[in-house]
């Protein structure tokens, strides 16, 4: 039996100018993850005698020349036309004796969205999802990081720190309550796992619904196009595809120290703990940090955060030290330049005790420190290394275990892509994910040609004060562009909210990063203030657009808000003009 990735034959060769042409249908069959067999006809010695029995067969003696299952599909245009109605994917599934069309491996945002677009477009679709538990035997559902351990219960753990504060600030806008406020952890873990359950069974229910097969199995290649799926009871089953997707994500990263496995918990673990974490050390300086670190402190508990260097690596560092100034302003403690080394079991319980020795990064000082709960957030690593690529050839980052791929998010190995958090020199966010996922199967299955964009893509780190962004850091900025060719406009802003109950003035802030020599286009949003992510997702639809600085001066604002003081940007850094306001 022949397989698909033999069953295309390419013939071309300058004897009838290739030029682009050509190169451009290779694009496309390789965008389809389907390995062709190239004749060129200059490069044989009878590509002369060739060229004339195509053209008795064919009626064709321009090149290329395209043969699909042994059918003639004639020249460039014909092809693309053939691959626009849907002709070409069918003559290449046709004979197929693969047990589905698509393995999706991995049941996140972007795995689901794939699954589900190839499900929609007719195909034959199987998503193996599997949690291996964290060494604190945690485990979850279907829908991966995002929902289960992620995106999803760290807004809301975030919601319920707001809501705290917005108690406080109420009294000074004319709540008057007698009742003790305490915040009771147990209550608000069980309400945020109903929401997650809801979810996992949302994601089943729209599996089942679009008919693509969900085993709840740990997927591993064996062989080409053949993967095995083996169950929690460890029952094992094999099935093939013609084409796989990976999206296994990723999990935390544990130090590597005495007692951090048996003792310290990971966000794996932290948004289904069934007790109140009392006292807690984070380690690490990720959003992830800083984030767990921000809601846990908003909700009264006693948070130390350990960081070994700078906060928010990869971000803009003079956004990154402010969100580090306001957390510590409002109780978050920071020890800098440590790492810890061993962490001892003092007592057992819920929480116990734990006792932690740390060394300096700088020197030789070591210190100690006695704390309920140990949380590790210092990076996660792919869940590549398990999953049999070596089998079949995938390559992979051996460092990372990230997975190289082209701009189709195609694997080295044709009939195999990946999507998420796997992909080398991506951006680590869930819609980029769910885009990347439904434009894969559409061109895979749907005979589009879109591609994922992965340029100015908007985020938010939810630390009690949010920072939202978009676009280049100002450090990144001036590596790319010289900072002589820059303008930076910036300001610290007043929120009304924030006026009457006395918080903070000259905390938050705002600055565009603008390219002179292209019409003072805006590169890269900053936003600190209430709210981040809700203002920035606009901006970054402008930024989409060619946003310039002009175009905002343009804009009427929106008064009173905090996204309005983009409108009103007058000064520069260059200026060294004073930003600090002196009332709303």
């Amino acid at each position: 039996m022949v397989t698909q990735s033999q069953d295309l034959d390419l013939l071309l060769g300058s004897l009838g100018s290739i030029g682009e042409v050509a190169i451009t249908v290779k694009e496309l069959f390789s965008s389809l993850g389907v390995e062709c067999n190239i004749l060129e006809l200059d490069q044989v010695d009878d590509g002369a005698n060739v060229q004339e029995v195509l053209s008795e067969i064919t009626n064709q003696r321009t090149v290329p020349n395209i043969f699909v299952n042994k059918i003639h599909m004639g020249g460039c245009d014909r092809t693309f036309q053939a691959h626009q109605s849907g002709l070409l994917q069918k003559l290449l599934q046709e004979d197929s004796t693969y047990d589905y069309d698509l393995i999706v491996i991995g049941g996140g945002s972007g795995g689901l969205a794939c699954a589900q677009e190839a499900a929609i477009l007719g195909k034959k679709v199987m998503v193996l999802d599997f949690v291996v538990p964290s060494p604190q035997g945690t485990s979850w559902g279907l829908g991966g990081t995002c929902v289960n351990v992620g995106c999803v219960p760290k807004k809301l753990m975030h919601q319920a720190a707001l809501l705290g504060q917005a108690l406080s600030d109420s009294r000074k806008f004319g709540w008057e309550y007698n009742q003790q406020v305490k915040h009771n952890w147990e209550i608000m873990t069980e309400a945020i796992q109903n929401h997650i359950g809801s979810l996992n069974w949302s994601y089943r229910l729209s599996l089942r619904e679009k008919t693509v097969a969900y085993v709840n199995s740990y997927g591993e290649f064996v062989k080409h196009h053949k993967i095995k799926a083996t169950n929690g009871k460890g029952q094992e089953t094999c099935y093939t595809a013609a084409k796989f997707v990976i999206a296994t994500g990723e999990r935390p990263r544990y130090l590597g120290i005495q007692g951090d496995k048996e003792y310290c918990i990971t966000s794996d673990d932290l948004f289904s703990l069934p007790y109140c974490p009392g006292k807690t050390l984070v380690v690490g300086a990720s959003y992830v940090a800083l984030e767990c670190a921000g809601f846990l402190a908003g909700v009264g508990l006693d948070v130390t955060v350990m960081v070994r260097s700078i906060l928010l690596r990869g971000f803009d560092q003079e956004m990154a030290e402010k969100v580090g100034s306001y957390m510590e302003q409002h109780g978050v403690k920071f020890l800098r330049k440590f790492i810890p080394v061993m962490v001892q079991q003092l007592e057992k319980g819920s929480p116990g005790k734990l006792k932690v020795v740390a060394k300096s990064t700088e020197g030789p000082e070591t210190i100690e420190g006695i704390y309920n709960t140990v949380l590790l957030a210092i990076g996660r690593d792919s869940s590549t290394r398990k999953i049999g690529l070596e089998k079949i050839g995938v390559k992979i980052n051996e460092k990372s275990g990230k997975i190289p791929v082209n701009d189709m998010e195609q694997t080295n190995v044709p009939y195999v892509y990946a999507v998420g958090d796997v992909l080398e020199g991506k951006l680590e966010l869930t819609p980029v994910a769910i885009q990347a996922g439904k434009l894969l199967a559409r061109r895979l299955f749907g005979g589009r040609l879109e591609k994922c964009d992965y340029i100015n893509v908007p985020t938010t780190v939810f630390t009690p004060l949010e920072y939202g962004c978009c676009g280049l850091s100002e450090e990144k900025a001036i590596e790319v562009h010289k900072k002589e060719n820059l303008e930076v406009y910036h300001t610290l802003f007043w929120p009304l909210e924030w006026t009457v109950a006395g918080r903070d003035n000259n905390t938050c802030y705002a600055k565009i990063i603008c390219n002179k020599f292209d019409n003072n286009r805006v590169i890269g949003f900053h936003i600190l203030g209430p709210n981040a992510g809700e203002v920035t997702q606009g901006f970054a639809a402008a930024m989409k657009c060619g946003l310039t600085k002009q175009l905002l001066d343009d804009t009427i604002g929106i008064h009173p808000t905090c996204g309005e003081v983009f409108t009103t940007l007058e000064i520069t850094k260059s200026s060294g003009l004073d930003i600090s306001q002196k009332g709303c």
